[in-house]
This record gives structure tokens, C-alpha cells and sequence, in this order.
């Protein structure tokens, strides 16, 4: 049984429109979203990159009951994890407890930005997890001067606090960050489908814990036109390895992707056409893998006639779960986790 959700894809579409999806989103049956954090949008073409904190500002007054969380936040340098606790804290507070944290270890296309140097692997994950455990530190409400080994705070309190902190779900690729994500985290957000992933993070402390997918589609009325918005809109989806996370600028991407043969490599990543059978087959493989919430990447501009077919030929087929649309599911599971 699964949670069905929708990406807010901050690269593609300006802001208004994502707070325009949302409320579609809600009204369509989707029962959470994520919303990605970017400075830098993966190419020129895409063409946006709002600041996401005021962005969910406005979506929290258009929705009522979609969970929304970032689909996911860096809080180690593009900025400090202490302005983080309390964008967190106060989002949570306008949407009344139907906010996440999804972090992530990021990518230099957006970090750079402030002239810090871009750390290896390992030591981004060192810092996330100091920066967790900052933020959780914040949260309880009391002033915290701290001297870390990546991160200081001189005498920070947040007072505007919701109820309930934020839950904090971390991005996950290799052995490390799953390890990290079940030690520390309220949940896992992945990528692919693979129950090596689900396992070891159980394995590792995620046992009972929210595990979310995404599923990348494009939707269209062939699968022709699909290929060619693919090309258009996602050809960061040929970016092989670590290139994803240590490109620095749009222009970098682009040059790494320029031959189509290197976007279609990837194109086995994304559902294509409009053919019902294969998004729940796709959605199917991430519930067998062994998530519980499975959200849909629909790239490019045709997000309207997406959810209407979503809700029409996808959502009756699926397995969903009436008790995973509660508002509790995210924003609540796993209360203990953070204290």
C-alpha cells in the first residue's frame, strides 16, 4: 500500500505556478508534494529557480490538507543550518503540522554560489549530520551557542515554534547517506528501486520510518512527443555519476548533455506516453521495492492534463492506502525520532 504524491519542480516553473499546482495537486487526490530547493536551475532553459522558503509560504494558504515537504534542502552552506531551523519552524507553523524537511548532502550547482569551497562526499555527509542535529537542537526552543566542527552558533533561539517539529527526511544514494538516513532520520527519500536501499536502511534504525520515491514521467500523447520535452525540458537526466552533484553552473550541464545520444542514455529513467500501464508499473516497483510513498515528477509544462489523468486512470489502480492520506502520516510518524 502506497501514499501517492507530486513533485514541484522549482527549475521548471515559476513560482506562482507552483503554488497554482499545489492547490491542483490537493483538488486531483495527490496527498503530499516535494518541492525542490535550487539557486540555479539544471539548465538555461528551464529557466527558473525560486527561493523555495516563499514559495511555501503561499502554498501553505492554497492547500488544507496536501503534506508538502523540500524535495530537498541543502543546510550546510548555501545557507547556515541555524537560518534553516527557523525557515523550518515557521513554514511548519503555516501549514499546521503538514510540512517535512527533506534534506540532502546537495550539489554545487547551487552551493558555490556563496564562495565557500565545495567539500568531497564524506564530508558533506559529516556536515549534514551536524547540521541535523543543530537544527533539532533549535527546535526544542532553547538558545543554543554551540562550537561544532563545521558549523557555530552564538547564543540562537528561535521563538516562533509549531507544536510539533518538522520531520526530517534525508536524500539517499550511496551506503553512507542510507546509513545516516536510518540512524538519524524521520524517513529516506530515494531515487531508485531497489530493496538493497529499504533494507539497509531499516537495518540501519529506519525500521517502521516513511520511505518516499520518486518516479520520473513525461506525459504525453506519444511517446515521440515525450522523448522530445524530455530533450527539451530534463536533459540532465544523461548526467552519469557524480557529474549531477560537481557541475558548478547550467552552462556546464549543458555542455555535459549537448549530444542527444548522452539525454537518451538516461531516458530509461523516465516513464513515457500516456499509456496507464506503464506509470503503474513504475509506481508498483517502488512499492515492491519497499517504499510507502511514491511521487511523480511530470516533466515538463503540461502539468494540468498529468493530474487529470493521474487521477483518472492512475489513482484507481493503485494500491493506495486510505490511512497514508491522513495528514498525520509524514508531518507526525515518528515523533520520538527527534527528541
Amino acid at each position: 500500500m502506497v501514499a501517492f504524491g507530486f513533485a514541484l519542480s522549482s527549475e521548471e516553473h515559476t513560482p506562482q505556478e507552483l503554488v497554482r499546482q499545489s492547490a491542483l495537486a490537493e483538488q486531483h487526490g495527490f496527498s503530499f508534494a516535494l518541492i525542490s530547493d535550487h539557486y540555479h536551475p539544471w539548465t538555461e532553459h528551464q529557466g527558473q529557480s525560486a527561493f523555495v522558503w516563499s514559495a511555501l509560504g503561499a502554498i501553505a494558504q492554497v492547500t488544507s490538507a496536501l503534506q508538502v515537504g523540500t524535495g530537498v534542502t541543502c543546510p550546510i552552506i548555501r545557507m547556515h543550518p541555524a537560518i534553516l531551523a527557523q525557515a523550518a519552524a515557521t513554514t511548519q507553523m503555516l501549514f499546521d503540522g503538514r510540512f517535512f524537511l527533506g534534506v540532502g548532502s546537495g550539489e554545487q550547482l547551487n552551493e558555490h554560489v556563496t564562495g565557500e569551497p565545495w567539500p568531497n562526499a564524506g564530508t558533506r555527509l559529516e556536515m549534514l549530520e551536524e547540521a541535523i542535529e543543530l537544527m533539532r537542537l533549535l527546535w526544542r526552543g532553547r538558545e543554543v551557542s554551540r562550537i561544532g566542527k563545521h558549523f557555530v552558533t552564538d547564543e540562537a533561539r528561535i521563538f516562533s515554534l509549531p507544536e510539533q517539529a518538522p520531520r526530517v527526511y534525508v536524500a539517499v544514494k550511496g551506503h553512507r547517506a542510507i546509513d545516516l538516513a536510518g540512524r538519524i532520520g524521520d524517513g529516506l527519500v530515494g531515487l531508485a528501486p531497489d530493496r538493497e536501499i529499504t533494507e539497509r536502511f531499516e537495518a540501519h534504525g529506519g525500521a517502521g520510518k516513511p520511505r518516499i520515491a520518486q518516479v520520473a514521467t513525461c506525459f504525453a500523447p506519444t511517446e515521440g512527443e515525450s522523448r522530445a520535452l524530455v530533450h527539451e525540458w530534463w536533459p540532465n537526466v544523461g548526467l552519469k555519476g557524480r557529474l549531477s552533484s560537481e557541475l558548478k553552473t547550467p552552462e556546464d550541464i549543458e555542455s555535459a548533455v549537448e549530444i542527444p545520444a548522452t539525454v537518451d542514455s538516461g531516458m530509461y529513467r523516465i516513464v513515457l506516453g500516456n499509456d496507464p500501464a506503464r506509470y503503474i508499473e513504475a509506481v508498483q516497483k517502488m512499492v515492491d521495492a519497499g517504499y510507502d510513498h511514491v511521487y511523480v515528477h511530470n516533466i515538463g509544462q503540461q502539468q494540468d492534463a498529468f493530474m487529470e489523468f493521474a487521477e483518472r486512470e492512475l489513482m484507481p489502480a493503485l494500491p493506495l492506502d486510505p490511512a497514508r492520506l491522513a495528514a498525520v502520516d509524514i508531518s507526525h510518524a515518528n515523533a520520538d525520532a527527534a527528541s
